[in-house]
Order: C-alpha cells, then structure tokens, then sequence
C-alpha cells in the first residue's frame, strides 16, 4: 500500500512536469508564430505602396524636391511673365548682374482678393459636384462607367467603394463656361491668363493645407490605421504620405478627388483661357493653339470616360496621400501640365500644314496606344482572361500574392497584345501624345519641352518603382513574367 501511494504521487509530479513544459512550449510557439505574423504583414504590405525604411537617397530627393519643386514652378511661370518664356535670360541677368533677385520678386503679382475668392468659390464647387450630386451620366451614356464602384483591394484587406462622378462635373463645369462666355459674361473666359500668378499662391496655400492636414489625420484619427505607415522621418512622411485612403465621411476620398478634380477638370479651363487671352491680343487664335487645346482635351476627356478603371492604378492602388499628391496635383499638374498654351500666348505660332498634320497624327497614334493598350488589359481582368486579344485567347502567367490579413490573392499577367511588346507601353502612348503636345509649339524656345523631358522621367521611375514592388509582391512568378516579357516601353530597345 504504502509503495503504491509512493508510485501515485511520483506519477502526478511527472504529469505536472509534463503539463508545465507543454505550456512553455505552446506559450513559446504562440510567441513565434505572433513575431513572423508582424514580419509577413510588415513584408506584404511592403508590396504596396511607399517603403517602410528610408535610405539616404531617397531622402535626399525627398528634401530637394520640397525646396525646389516651388521655385522650380515659380520659375517657369515668371519666365513667361516676365522674360518671354525664356529660361536662359533670368539666369544670365542674375549673374552678370542686370537684375537682383529682389527686381524680379518685387515685378512679380501677389495673392489678390479676387484671385482668392475665384480659387475658393472654384474648390467649393468642384468638393459640391463631388459630394452632392450622383452620376447621372452612366444612365444614358452607352459604355460608360459611373456611380458606386469598388476600388482595388488595399493591403490591409479593405475593398473601398467610390462615387464615379467626374465626368458628369467636367460637363457642367464646362457647359457652366461656355454658357458665361456666350450669353451671361459675369467674368472674361481670359480670367484665369488674366490671374495666373494670384492663382498660384492660391493652389500652393491649398496644396500644403491639405499635405499638412492629411498628415496629422494620419497620426491622430486615420481612416484606416492598418493601411498607415510610419517611417519615423517626418520629411519622407510628409513627402509621400501615412495614409493610404484618407476620407472624411463616407464618399471624400482625397486621393480620387485631388487627382481628378481642382486639376484635371482645370486643364481644359486653362486652356481655354489661353486661348481666348490669345484671341484678345492677337485677333485669332493659331492652329497649334488649336491642337495643344484638342489632343490635350482628348486626353482630359479619356482621363474621366475611365475614371472608374482609374482606380486600379498605381495612384489609387499603391500611393500613400502627402505631400506628393496633395502638392502636386493642386499646383505641379495645373501649372505645368499646361506650359504649351502657356507659352503660345506669348509666341502665337501658325504652324505649316505638313508639321500640323504630323503633330496631329503622332497625337493620336500616341493616344490610341494609350488607350488600346490600356483597354486590353482592363478587358482582360474584367473577364478573367476568357476574351480575345487581337483575334486570339491571351496568354498569361498565373502569380499569388499575400495581403496583411494572411489572404492569398491570385493574379494573371497577360503577355499578349501590347502587353506582350512590352510590360508598360501604354506609357509607351503617353509619351509619344506628350511628344505632340511640346512639338505643337515649334522650335524656338526649349520651354514647352519641359513636359516631354518631365514625362520621360516620371514614367521611367514609375516603371522601376512599378517592377520593384511586382518583384516583392510576386517573387517567381515575377521572374517568369519578365523573361516571356524583357522589354519596359520600347521593344527591342528598353
């Protein structure tokens, strides 16, 4: 009896051993499983988007473009202002001494009360069309998309919807325009040439209220703070952004209305504006003013006919809002963007027929590469690859991806049609379309090829940035897609 209480109590130490190492052992494994959870979302979510950590670099162009991007546009706007849109002359008067920074500053126009209340009332009625009114126009506009759509999925598994609208408020912006310009005259269509400078000050007020703002929404009440990122350097933060969807109720979203609204609905008003300032000074308006105003209107139009399939794209898809976007779409894009007419207010070029025609024909060949290509894909995905490219079933790479709630996501790479000369020659369009655009305006200064040179540049870097992220979210499957497809935008070239 005795032997067998002792042989009791020696099995009951043993099973207390055993529970106590089984529960370090789960407890450790929990610990384990907890750490590589945070290194698959930290690596997944890396995917999308900005980085998590910053190299010297990257923040040395982040630091250049904050302090010169604004001068940089300054520049380009009082060269024409005061120099004849040339870009040399400033720069010779200021070193051989004929002007003094000061001269140059002091001819230069200050924010005006007018050009603030035609900049405010402008923004509030664009946020009015934006928030107010539903579309209307997918009601009887065949092939149009419009109203409540879904935007792509974000890293934190987020599926946004979207109130597709753009469209319907560049048509009453612009039935608006031309109703005052030929019957109601409560301002000169010349008002904004007539206020360029004022309007400046204006846009850059708004661009750093907004990149400010969206960055404290970001640290104190983000709309989603799994789809935040946090670099710990406050310039590459307020640069390229913590937030990846900000919005403020339900249906603003800042990243679809400031890509699209106080800038790309502008565009064409701007041009228009210069056009009329054109026909004011000149009695006429030139046939180059004439193609900048319609290729550059081709495009503005296609931007918003495919608003919806914009939000699939790398700014809506992957850009975090800041400084960047917010910036740069209220003062970057509506001031350089538009240069062309710009500059022809200032040289009226008539161009001769055959240089006409070519311009004309590279804008639209451009344009249609644009927009089949891009067309292409979008009825690809849309069927999931059971439709045909130029007359055949296309041909694609399966590929996996991860999002940070641990979902495994499938995509196809199609490489046929466009897509299989090369990974991003939709880009390939819109340069050639740019192209048109600076050749429109002759030879004689270097200004209007800014855009051309910018664009060159900008959509090189996209398509790095592009592949890198593409190389981390699909790793081998990235491989094969790159080897069935080795050329970027020129085939056989790049």
């Amino acid at each position: 009896m005795r032997i067998f209480r002792c042989w009791n109590r020696l099995l009951k130490r043993r099973c207390m051993q055993r529970d106590i190492m089984v529960a370090h052992q789960e407890k450790k494994l929990a610990e384990e499983r907890k750490h590589q959870n945070i290194q698959n979302n930290k690596a997944s979510q890396g995917q999308w988007g900005r980085a998590w950590e910053v190299d010297w670099f990257s923040l040395a162009s982040i630091l250049f473009l904050l302090m010169f991007a604004p001068l940089i546009v300054y520049y380009f706007i009082m060269s024409c202002a005061q120099y004849q849109c040339s870009l040399t002359d400033p720069l010779l008067d200021l070193l051989t001494g004929n002007k003094h920074l000061s001269e140059i500053w002091n001819r230069t126009p200050m924010l005006t009360y007018r050009a603030a209340a035609v900049y405010s009332l402008w923004v509030t009625f664009q946020v009015f069309l934006y928030v107010s009114i539903p579309d209307f126009c997918h009601k009887f506009l065949p092939g149009y998309v419009g109203g409540v759509q879904e935007g792509a999925i974000t890293p934190a598994g987020v599926m946004n919807k979207y109130e597709i609208n753009g469209l319907q408020a560049w048509i009453i912006t612009h039935v608006l325009w031309f109703a005052n310009a030929s019957y109601f005259h409560f301002f000169s269509p010349t008002i904004i040439f007539d206020n360029w400078i004022p309007l400046l000050w204006c846009a850059n007020i708004l661009g750093y209220a907004v990149s400010t703002f969206a960055m404290i929404k970001g640290y104190f009440f983000p709309t989603n703070a799994k789809d935040c990122k946090f670099t710990g350097n406050f310039f590459y933060d307020y640069m390229m952004g913590i937030e990846f969807n900000p919005r403020i109720g339900k249906w603003f979203d800042f990243k679809l209305f400031f890509n699209g609204r106080p800038g790309i609905v502008a565009w064409t008003l701007i041009n228009l504006s210069f056009a009329a300032k054109q026909q004011e000074l000149y009695g006429e308006v030139t046939n180059s003013m004439i193609l900048v105003n319609g290729l550059q209107g081709i495009y503005v139009l296609d931007f918003f006919w495919n608003e919806a399939w914009y939000l699939k794209t790398i700014d809506i898809c992957h850009d975090h809002f800041g400084w960047y976007l917010g910036w740069g779409d209220c003062v970057w894009l509506p001031y350089l963007y538009t240069l062309q007419g710009l500059y022809l207010v200032y040289h009226p070029v008539q161009l001769c027929t055959v240089h006409a025609v070519g311009v004309l024909t590279l804008g639209l060949l451009g344009y249609y590469i644009f927009r089949m290509t891009n067309h292409q894909k979008d009825l690809f995905r849309r069927t999931n690859g059971n439709c045909r490219i130029w007359g055949k079933k296309p041909e694609y790479i399966e590929c996996s991806y991860t999002s940070v709630d641990g979902t495994k996501y499938y995509s196809k790479l199609m490489t046929s049609g466009f897509w299989g000369w090369a990974r991003h020659f939709n880009y390939t369009g819109d340069l050639m379309g740019s192209l048109a655009y600076c050749l429109a305006c002759g030879f004689e200064h270097i200004l209007p090829y800014f855009y051309i040179v910018y664009m060159t540049i900008l959509l090189t870097h996209r398509c790095i940035r592009d592949e890198h992220r593409c190389s981390s979210k699909y790793g081998k499957d990235w491989k094969c897609y790159t080897a069935a497809v080795p050329y970027r935008l020129l085939p056989r070239i790049f």
